[in-house]
């Protein structure tokens, strides 16, 4: 499990990312490139990084339901998610 801290900074940057998204678009769009370097580092998209919603592990991250694939087959096999099965042949 990630640390408390790495998960927080993760939620700080998203949380500049949607602040700056208008005007970074505004800047990207004047070609305004000196302006948009003056930004936050942290306030670019780029610098986000998708991470399990229980256990913040960075990796094997599956979009659709927003956790590890670890986290996912343990929800699974427990039935705690929604028309998802155990596959049997």
């Amino acid at each position: 499990m990630a640390r408390e801290a790495v998960k927080a900074r993760e939620r700080k940057r998203q949380k500049l990312v949607a602040r700056y998204a208008e005007k970074r678009a505004q800047l990207k769009a004047e070609g305004d490139y000196v302006a948009l370097d003056k930004l936050p580092r942290n306030s670019s998209p780029v610098r986000l990084h998708n991470r399990c919603k229980l256990t913040g592990r960075p990796k094997g991250y599956m979009r659709k339901f927003g956790i590890s694939r670890v986290t996912f087959r343990e929800m699974a096999s427990a039935g705690k998610i929604p028309g998802v099965t155990k596959a049997s042949w």
